[in-house]
């Protein structure tokens, strides 16, 4: 993964805001010489980005260099020029990363404050915005800054997915009741059960796939809406930034207009992490009930729950709780991006600089998310007499009963309703299903046989459930394997 942590000289919104101290009479400020005097005070923190958007920086960087190759091709820079610029990019890199450079909220952006820098120490970098706008400028970082996210997010989704398996791997045997209106429903295998957030993660690795795919295109050179009356080579440029098909051919923007204002990858994204922290809200909720005393199906390590300030006995889901709690967020964002877009007029406009804290944040929580859950899974364990008990209910297997009567020759919902007068007939009694006798299932109904309580051996009632999808012994089993070798 690209890093984009700048380590202590990440600028803070408190010094973003403060009264900036004055640029360099060199520095190539946005405000050129149409004006003049300088932003107030209160209008430069108003509109700086600095605060956020320096997290671009090593894509601006990577962004600015392709340029300049591009731009000694086309005879613009020197071959020496183009080397200073590559040196003076090369020193500056050295200094963010070790802390040593000073973001300046009055350059307002991280173009403004890496371009002052270079030109400051390379005067070929006067040359470097040739042919170049903030707008197309900004257009690649965040794609280039996104592609990144997003590979490294697939990986920890594949990490999560693995997690899940894992847990499952380590209870095959496990049966627990599944759930539907959160009321015991049919026995399932614990493993089968993680295994559809699998199936959901998977869908989101897709969605995440095919998204980058529409992300994968170059801006560069569509300038500020017009493009350039200069020869540029925008395709040596989106091969250079690795902008291709699956060919390796490079794919350029074929509008310039569009180029500088499309944000729908970015709303893309966002609605993808949405969805995906849907998923992961749900599995959070599952994860809080099975670790509640009420279920005690699992426990899960001391390093990922917390304690309470007043009750010494309490064990709190707090990984769990907070996830489902940060897809409120996910989701705020995308619906925060889609407003934003609604009424803007093509092309550039300034409201688009509120779109990188959205995107950001949704990135970053996503990620923390699916990194933490998978963390937190790999340190929990199932309580297997608490399940094994639970699942040993003998109304899970009243379905059970029904298809029995159904292999009989009964039609389905004439065996439904019989199995709910047994049902009744049991509750009125006061004795689980498994209890009642053979006589007094026949006065039920005669489609009863002798062989009726066998219906209720549970290992027998797993191994029926052998279609594929089902959460039969031997399915559960095939289905454990087909993703441990997908996910090796």
């Amino acid at each position: 993964m690209a890093k984009t942590s700048a380590k202590s000289n990440r600028p803070s919104a408190t010094a973003a805001s403060a009264t900036p101290a004055p640029a360099p009479a060199s520095s190539p400020v946005s405000r050129s010489g149409r004006f003049g005097t300088g932003p107030a005070a209160d209008v430069a923190a108003f509109s700086e980005s600095i605060s956020f958007d320096w997290q671009l920086w090593r894509h601006d960087i990577r962004g600015s260099l392709a340029h300049a190759a591009m731009l000694k091709k086309i005879g613009i820079l020197t071959a020496a020029e183009l080397q200073a610029i590559q040196t003076g990019f090369a020193e500056i890199t050295a200094d963010v990363e070790a802390g040593r450079f000073v973001w300046n909220p009055q350059l307002e952006d991280v173009h403004m404050n890496l371009e002052a820098e270079l030109t400051r120490r390379v005067p070929a970098g006067a040359k470097l915005h040739t042919a170049r706008s903030r707008n197309d400028q900004v257009a690649l970082d965040v794609r280039l800054w996104l592609r990144d996210e997003m590979d490294v997010l697939a990986g920890e989704l594949r990490a999560l997915q693995a997690a899940l398996v894992r847990l499952g791997a380590r209870n095959e045997t496990v049966l627990i009741p599944g759930y539907t209106h959160l009321q015991r429903a049919q026995p399932v295998y614990f493993a089968h059960h993680l295994l559809a957030y699998v199936e959901m993660l998977q869908r989101d690795a897709g969605r995440l796939q095919d998204a980058r795919q529409r992300l994968n295109v170059c801006p560069l050179g569509s300038g500020a809406l017009a493009g350039s009356t200069l020869p540029l080579d925008r395709e040596f440029v989106a091969l250079q930034l690795g902008f291709v098909d699956e060919r390796g051919r490079p794919r350029v923007t074929q509008n310039s207009m569009d180029g500088v204002s499309d944000r729908d990858f970015m709303v893309e994204f966002c609605a993808v992490a949405a969805l995906m922290a849907v998923h992961l809200s749900r599995l959070s909720e599952d994860i809080i009930l099975w670790f509640s005393s009420e279920f005690s199906f699992i426990r899960i390590g001391d390093a990922y729950t917390t304690g309470s300030s007043l009750m010494p006995q309490k064990k709190n889901p707090d990984i769990a709780e907070l996830t489902r709690g940060k897809t409120g967020r996910v989701v705020g964002n995308l619906m925060s991006l889609l407003t934003l877009l609604k009424g803007l007029p093509m092309t550039y406009n300034r409201d688009l600089q509120e779109d990188k804290e959205r995107l950001f944040d949704t990135t970053h929580t996503i990620r923390a998310c699916v990194r933490l859950t998978g963390a937190m899974l790999d340190q929990t364990e199932v309580n297997t007499a608490t399940c094994a008990a639970a699942a040993r209910d003998p109304q899970l297997l009243a379905t059970d009963l029904a298809d029995y009567l159904v292999r009989r020759g009964l039609p389905f919902r004439q065996a439904h309703h019989v199995v709910g007068a047994v049902v009744a007939r049991a509750e009125k009694l006061g004795r689980p299903l498994n209890e009642l006798s053979v006589a007094e299932y026949q006065s039920v109904s005669a489609e009863f046989g002798a062989d009726v309580l066998s219906t209720f051996d549970l290992e027998r009632a797993m191994a029926r459930r052998s279609i594929t999808g089902a959460p039969g012994t031997r399915e559960v089993r095939k289905q454990l394997a087909r993703w441990q070798k997908l996910l090796a």
